[in-house]
């Protein structure tokens, strides 16, 4: 099958690398010197320099001749891009089946990704979402992941999970999009928590409390969003969380860390040189969480700390001296 994927960050390569064994892949970069880089070096030194490209993967600068053969197009972008992407995409002139691997709210609207894609894609364009613990390095190098491919229709999920499932890369269908995309989201802002917990020395006990908390917190925005609880529990949102509230590759906990060593959110990012979604995350779940009326009183700990500069510590305090309540009725 001949694939596109659409954005050439960590997560476009990695999936580049692992897709190329079965399929005929193009990887498009919005970045033409970008491109010629990894053409010539056959890595892409910028964001997943530790993964060498295969000889068969095609690169292309031009979205119309990536898309040109193109018998399904994976969107990998940022999702302050996916809006953009998708709309060019839609412009194909026969439909195509497009999946978007990009993870958060969209900025000001406070969408989910599906919303996005209903906004801009024609309805004769089947569409999903790819999600799940899965480390960009991790997948480039081989190592056996496990993700979740969902769609309002359950038949494609199906098809399109059984066409890029491999060995070391086992999908899984769903048709809950609200429950894969929220899981996506929340998670990141969650793992900025943990790595401020990381970064003051808190501990195991103190990491493992906030993962089930903030587990709690993901699963009644998710059910006020339209999700279901099991998808919550599953792959894309305990498994996502548990990921990135623990590795070492996780870019959110990493900010996390160095707010806990009192850096400044510019400095961190320049740092970084990545996108870490959390960050702008964390705006719209803040928003979504006082209209609907959803207790995430984490979430809400992060949003003062990145956007109120209330220092780290003071959030944590803040948190630890709330009143004790019952754990299942209560946040």
């Amino acid at each position: 099958m001949n694939v596109a994927i659409l954005g050439a960050g960590a997560w476009g390569t990695a999936l580049a690398v692992s897709l190329s064994a079965r399929h005929r892949v193009t990887l498009w970069a919005r970045d033409a010197a970008q491109a010629a880089a990894m053409s010539a070096s056959r890595r892409n030194q910028r964001y997943l320099p530790e993964a060498a490209l295969p000889q068969e993967l095609q690169l292309a600068t031009d979205l119309n001749a990536a898309l040109a053969d193109a018998e399904l197009v994976l969107v990998v972008v940022p999702t302050s891009a996916l809006r953009t992407t998708l709309r060019q995409v839609a412009q194909r002139p026969v439909p195509i089946p497009v999946i978007w691997a990009c993870k958060g709210f969209e900025a000001d609207t406070a969408q989910l990704p599906h919303q996005v894609a209903e906004e801009t894609l024609p309805p004769a364009f089947p569409r999903g979402v790819l999600s799940g613990p899965s480390f960009a390095l991790e997948v480039a190098h081989g190592l056996p992941t496990a993700l979740t491919l969902a769609s309002g229709d359950g038949e494609f999920a199906r098809q399109a999970a059984q066409s890029l499932h491999h060995a070391r890369l086992r999908i899984y269908s769903s048709t809950d999009v609200a429950g894969v995309e929220v899981g996506g989201a929340v998670k990141n802002v969650l793992a900025i928590a943990a790595g401020i917990s990381d970064g003051m020395g808190f501990g195991h006990n103190a990491r493992a409390a906030l993962i089930t908390r903030g587990l709690a917190e993901m699963t009644r925005l998710g059910l006020k969003l339209g999700g279901r609880a099991e998808t919550l529990g599953g792959l894309s949102g305990a498994g996502d969380l548990i990921l990135t509230c623990t590795g070492d590759l996780s870019r959110n906990r990493q900010v996390g860390m160095l707010l806990a060593q009192r850096q400044t959110l510019p400095d961190i990012l320049r740092q970084l040189g990545h996108v870490a979604e959390g960050v702008y995350t964390v705006r719209e779940v803040h928003r979504l969480a006082q209209r609907l009326g959803v207790d995430m009183p984490i979430c809400e700990a992060v949003y003062r700390v990145l956007y109120e500069h209330v220092p780290a510590a003071s959030a944590v305090e803040a948190l630890l001296n709330r009143a004790p309540n019952s754990e299942f009725n209560g946040g």
